[in-house]
Formats: structure tokens, C-alpha cells, sequence
């Protein structure tokens, strides 16, 4: 093959790669207007394409658990914000605790009727991560995402339904190491969704932990 021939495959090889990049870039793009990215920087809170309330998890296990969840399911959350607003349209009761006064003022009046949606002062191991033993075998999942997340899991178990589930965000992070470990050593298993969520394309998990018998079918 002649040495013009070759410039003029190796011309066209390198065009089709950066043609590629781009329709690569082209489709992210796509993908995260279809799944609300966009739209929930623009808000400055995750939500979807339409502007719905979605959680502060990751894509995936959003994905995950709206396929799984019912409508006769009881909820209960340390963290609360959009999240509260998803749940509430898709279980029967939403249990809800925030510890940032602003934050709770501000959400207070956005809640359904079934959020019994509580202000608790944060002092760690202290009241707010003790909330939670008010209730014993009562919510089908409980969500860890808000603060002193440890003793959080730790005081949760009691409040949980046999065939209950717990769901830690951004479970990747060293300093819930010892909270995640307790669940396992107390027989649960974890299945984790990383990937990126609402308003970041860094990567983050989220993680459900569960034993054999669960009410998701795991």
C-alpha cells in the first residue's frame, strides 16, 4: 500500500474516533436530560425530568427501588427533603426526622398528611439518634441519611420488621465503616448501587441491607 493510501485510512480512522467521542458526549447528554440531571441543577434539588421529587440517592437505587416498593409499606428516614416528598407518594406512612430547623420550617409546609414529619436538635448520641426506639418492629425500611449516621444503625434494628430493609446513603464513605459492619455481623446483607444522582457525576453508592426473608424480594 502506497504511503498516500495510508495517510488517507489513517485520516479517516482518527475523524471516526473524534465522531464517536462526540456522539458518545451527545448521548450522555441525552441521558441526563432523560433522567432530570439538568433539571435538578437548574433547582438546586433532585428531581426528575418533570420537576417531581426524587431522592438524593444514587440514579440506580432510585431506579431499584421504585420497581420494588408498595403502597402498604411504612417508611422511616433520618434525613429528609425531596426524599420525604418520593416516599410519601408511594407508601401508606412516612416517618421523617431533621435535625436543621431552617430546613424543617422550610419543608414543614410542603409535607402530605401521611409524613408525621419531626424536628429533633442534633447532639450526637444523643435524642436524635435515639428517636428511632420509640417503635419496635414497626417500619418495613428505614432510611439512614441524615446525621450521626453510626449510632443511627446501631439504635435501628428494634424498629425494624422482620422481613425489613435498611437503606444507607453514600455508604462508601470510611467514617460509616463501623456502622455498615454492625449490620453485617448482625446477619444482613448488602447490595450496593454506585454511580453518580442528582446534581453530581461523582461517583457515590448507595446501599440496601437485608436478610434472606425481605419485603423486596431480594
Amino acid at each position: 500500500m502506497s504511503a498516500f493510501y495510508k495517510k488517507i485510512i489513517i485520516s479517516i480512522i482518527e475523524r471516526s474516533r473524534i465522531g464517536i467521542k462526540y456522539l458518545n458526549l451527545y448521548r450522555f447528554r441525552n441521558h441526563l436530560t432523560e433522567i432530570g440531571w439538568f433539571k435538578s441543577c437548574e433547582k438546586g434539588l433532585p428531581v426528575d425530568a418533570d420537576g417531581k421529587p426524587l431522592p438524593w440517592y444514587t440514579y440506580a437505587a432510585i431506579k431499584y427501588l421504585s420497581m420494588k416498593v408498595k403502597s402498604e409499606m411504612r417508611i422511616f428516614e433520618y434525613g429528609t427533603g425531596n426524599s420525604t416528598l418520593w416516599w410519601s407518594e408511594r407508601v401508606s406512612f412516612v416517618t421523617s426526622i431533621e435535625h436543621d430547623l431552617p430546613w424543617f420550617e422550610r419543608m414543614k409546609g410542603k409535607v402530605p398528611a401521611n409524613v408525621d414529619y419531626r424536628y429533633c436538635e442534633l447532639v450526637y448520641k444523643g435524642r436524635y439518634c435515639k428517636i428511632i426506639l420509640e417503635y419496635e418492629n414497626h417500619f418495613d425500611i428505614i432510611i439512614i441519611d441524615g446525621r450521626d449516621r453510626v449510632n443511627c444503625l446501631r439504635n435501628s434494628l428494634r424498629a425494624l420488621k422482620t422481613k425489613g430493609i435498611i437503606i444507607l446513603d453514600n455508604s462508601d464513605r470510611d467514617e460509616y465503616r463501623d456502622g455498615y459492619q454492625f449490620l453485617l455481623e448482625s446477619g444482613f446483607k448488602r447490595l450496593d448501587f454506585y454511580g453518580y444522582g442528582p446534581m453530581s457525576l461523582v461517583g457515590s453508592c448507595t446501599s440496601l441491607f437485608y436478610r434472606n426473608e425481605n419485603c423486596l424480594g431480594i
